[in-house]
């Protein structure tokens, strides 16, 4: 309070000395222009009352003053009324002083105030009249104040024309506010001239009125074009801004820092644009909860920004701001409107997990998996249901052998410890484990810190279980001889008691022995031999034979191993040949390869010995055997013996001596490869098992198809020429069927019933007849001919490379057409010649 009146004083001195300042340039600065406002006779407070075009005077002032103190000048040249200003029975003037204090330039500007009312009641006088009709026809500038209050009619200005000095013109107007809507806004006096406005007009409804004015004298004659008249709506700050929205939401995260953008609000005015009337300024009028303030707005933008970085959402997770925006940019006249803005307080990890307690004790039986054995509870601030608050369990410690998992219960954000792998008593009674947490969101604070992770420490007891006895190794082996004699006794399978570390109590059974050839002793577990072992018996897998031992205690608990017998190999199998007959071409080789095998072990296996034993001489002066490796040998013949099968007993022996005797079955053949020899030497059948493939029944079937197609044709044809004469001879039964069989090497010969001699068919010959002529084919194909009687030769049905020759019984000859015969000779050809004899009992004809 002391401090008060110092501040007081230096304050009225520096307006005194403002005001001795202004007064100063009062009187040196230049006169700029006048500007007439007309208003009414009543001006309310804080009312506007018309606008100056500043820059047109002063383009660079920085200072702008009113000498009257009942007006406010704006920078954009708008004339508010700061009280109640009454204009009774004289005007009123004012000056605008306009002043730059950088280069000391100074203007000033008159405004006269003229009552509407006053104005109105002045006459017209005869020289008035004259003055303005000097005035020229052309568009008036004409401007009325929106919302006007009267009174009405309200006189905005005079139209005249220079004719009206020589003529009487009577005046009139049209347009939009006149005949147009709104009607009958403005009227002109007909004689005068006088332009008068009806009532108020809102300017964001109507900016402006383009009317058209007229002068016509009493007969109709226009002495002036139709002259343009804009009146101007002025506008006046009637309007509030309006924010967008009601109220605005926004989310900023918890400590973020000093200047984070929050949001943006806007706001709009239906005043004239860029004009004082719409010159928004916003702010923050209260903040809840109120200190610290923590927002600021930009106060021409609208953009909400943080002032601090201490936001934290665990103690604050919403601020409500009542926010303000101002017309006449910001001045305390300007119209104003408030709203509300919700700042949500955005959650981050900025809280670590932490466990409500440092340690924790559980217990656990034996050879149990897959329980839960404790469930563990933390403590995290940061928001729930969130990857800021769930939580991620791990075990750090004490979980080398991996018996135990930790998992999150995703309801309650517990961790499970669960026993996934059996524990053990015997080995170990109690375990120790060290569990740490952390969320599932990364730490946003400094990740260096110790204390980046909360750890607990849990302590697993294991209980003591009975749980019989105990088969381990599950599998157990021991060694036998395979030769070993009946009744020989060995080690067995030896299960124990996890308790008392011993197989006392422990009984033995044999659950499998595929070939019964063991016995097991119950109370021991020992084997005894009950048959003979042959390690070479298909059960055995790689010399083991196993059988299947079931081990139980005196309360029936019971476990199961696998007993795996490995039988020691004895040179018991002597090596044999297991192909017994070999091929030998003689034209391509004089030799075959033969190859012995042993069952046994090679240590009693390979090197073989290969030799002949034979006590025929001549066997061993024809054959010859060459070894080729450990386990082949070369049989090859000497002084070239005939084509024929040989027998050749060939002995082999192992390397300890153990040997057999295999009768080689030897073929020497004429061949290029043994699959040659191997078909020629086995045995013909009278008729060969023929089995046809899809695509050869296919292609009988369309023959047959075809066949009846020709014969179908033939038969209509006969029918038609049955009347003509018989052109072919009588004798056509007597034609020949010849048959030929190339099946093996050998002379093909042809034999006809009605005693005619033919030439040999050779075997490589092809058929070019076609349907109905003669074919031979090589591989044991037969061919078959049909040939007319008489002395004939086969030219052009003959077989390729071959000229056959028939002697006819009737004598004569007759030339073969093309082997082109009809059904009828067909028919009569093969019907009298069905019952000739075969050649060599199995050529059969097919269809």
């Amino acid at each position: 309070m002391a401090a008060a009146g110092p501040t007081s004083s230096g304050s009225l001195a520096l307006c005194r000395q403002l005001l001795l300042s202004l007064t100063i340039l009062t009187f040196a600065c230049d006169a700029c222009k006048q500007v007439i406002l007309h208003v009414p006779s009543k001006l309310d407070a804080e009312k506007f009352i018309g606008r100056v075009d500043l820059k047109e005077c002063f383009r660079s002032a920085n200072l702008i003053h009113s000498s009257d103190p009942d007006f406010q000048i704006l920078e954009d040249g708008s004339i508010y009324t700061r009280n109640v200003v009454r204009l009774s029975s004289q005007n009123r003037s004012f000056t605008i002083l306009l002043f730059n204090t950088e280069s000391q330039e100074k203007k000033q500007i008159s405004v006269l105030l003229e009552s509407q009312t006053e104005v109105l009641k002045k006459p017209y006088t005869k020289e008035k009249v004259l003055s303005r009709a000097k005035r020229r026809w052309a568009p008036i500038p004409c401007s009325m104040l929106e919302n006007s209050l009267g009174p009405f009619p309200l006189f905005l200005q005079q139209v005249q024309s220079d004719a009206a000095q020589n003529y009487t013109i009577y005046y009139s107007i049209r347009g939009p506010g006149v005949d147009q809507e709104p009607l009958n806004l403005f009227y002109v006096e007909r004689d005068s001239g006088n332009l008068y406005c009806t009532g108020p007009v809102d300017r964001e409804r109507y900016e402006s009125f383009e009317l058209t004015a007229f002068a016509t004298t009493p007969d109709g004659y226009t002495p002036e074009y139709p002259l343009p008249l804009v009146i101007k709506i002025e506008d006046e700050n009637d309007n509030y801004p309006v924010f967008t929205e009601t109220t605005y939401v926004f989310t900023v995260f918890e400590n973020c820092k000093v200047g984070s953008s929050v949001g943006q609000v806007c706001a709009t005015d239906k005043d004239e644009p860029d004009t004082m009337h719409t010159r928004l300024k916003y702010s923050i009028l209260e903040q809840s909860p109120s200190p610290p303030t923590l927002f600021t707005m930009h106060p021409s933008t609208g953009v909400i920004t943080t002032t601090s970085s201490q936001l934290d959402r665990e103690l604050m997770d919403k601020y409500l701001l009542k926010i303000k925006v101002q017309d006449m940019d910001g001045q305390y006249f300007g119209l104003q409107t408030t709203a509300t803005c919700i700042i949500n307080i955005g959650d981050v990890n900025d809280n670590l997990p932490t466990f409500t307690l440092t340690s924790y004790v559980t217990s656990v039986e034996e050879n149990t998996i897959d329980v839960e054995i404790l469930r563990v509870a933390i403590q995290d601030k940061d928001l729930i249901n969130t990857p800021n608050w769930r939580a991620n369990y791990t075990i750090l410690k004490g979980n080398e052998n991996g018996n135990f998992k930790i998992v999150t219960d995703p309801n309650t954000n517990e961790g499970v410890l669960c026993v996934v792998k059996p524990l053990d008593y015997e080995e170990r009674q109690q375990m120790s484990l060290q569990i740490g947490v952390v969320n599932e969101a990364p730490y946003i604070r400094d990740s260096s810190s110790r204390q980046t992770m909360s750890t607990a420490t849990v302590t697993v007891s294991v209980k003591n279980q009975d749980e019989g006895p105990e088969c381990n190794p599950s599998t157990q082996t021991v060694r036998i001889k395979e030769n070993a004699p009946v009744g020989t006794t060995s080690n067995g399978y030896k299960a124990y008691d996890p308790e008392t570390r011993t197989s006392t109590d422990i009984r033995y059974r044999k659950l499998s022995d595929p070939k019964g050839w063991v016995n097991i002793n119950e109370n021991s577990g020992s084997i005894t031999v009950s048959q003979s072992l042959d390690r070479e018996a298909e059960t055995v897998r790689n010399g083991i034979y196993n059988i299947t031992v079931l081990a139980l205690d005196k309360d029936g608990r019971s476990c199961t191993g696998t007993l795996g017998i490995i039988l020691e190999d004895v040179n018991d199998n002597a090596p044999f040949i297991p192909k017994q007959t070999v091929v030998i071409c003689k034209t391509t080789m004089s030799s075959a390869e033969i190859v012995a095998v042993d069952l046994d072990e090679p240590i009693n296996g390979p090197p073989f010995e290969f030799s002949l034993e034979s006590r025929n001489s001549e066997s061993r002066i024809m054959w010859k055997l060459t070894r080729i490796n450990d386990t082949a040998a070369r049989l090859s013949y000497q002084n070239d013996p005939p084509f024929g099968s040989y027998a050749v007993p060939v002995r082999v022996a192992d390397r300890l001596g153990l040997s057999t005797v295999t009768s080689m079955n030897v073929l020497v053949c004429d061949c290029i490869t043994e699959s040659d020899c191997t078909d020629r030497s086995s045995p013909r059948a009278g008729s060969g098992d023929v089995r046809l493939g899809p695509w050869a029944i296919l292609a009988i079937l369309l023959g047959i198809a075809l066949l009846f197609c020709i014969l179908f044709t033939l038969v209509c044809g006969t029918s038609v020429d049955s009347k003509q004469p018989k052109v072919l001879p009588d004798d056509l039964a007597q034609q020949n069927l010849i048959v030929s069989n190339t099946e093996a090497p050998g002379d093909d010969k042809v034999y006809s019933s009605n005693g005619f001699t033919s030439q040999m068919v050779g075997a490589s010959g092809q058929g070019i007849c076609g349907t109905m002529g003669s074919g031979v084919k090589s591989g044991g194909q037969e061919t078959i001919e049909m040939v007319k009687g008489g002395h004939q030769t086969l030219d052009t049905c003959g077989v390729a490379g071959h000229h056959h020759t028939l002697d006819s019984r009737r004598g004569g000859h007759v030339e073969v057409d093309n082997c082109r015969y009809n059904y009828s000779e067909w028919h009569n050809y093969t019907q009298s010649r069905l019952g000739e004899e075969s050649i060599r009992g199995h050529s059969v004809i097919k269809n």
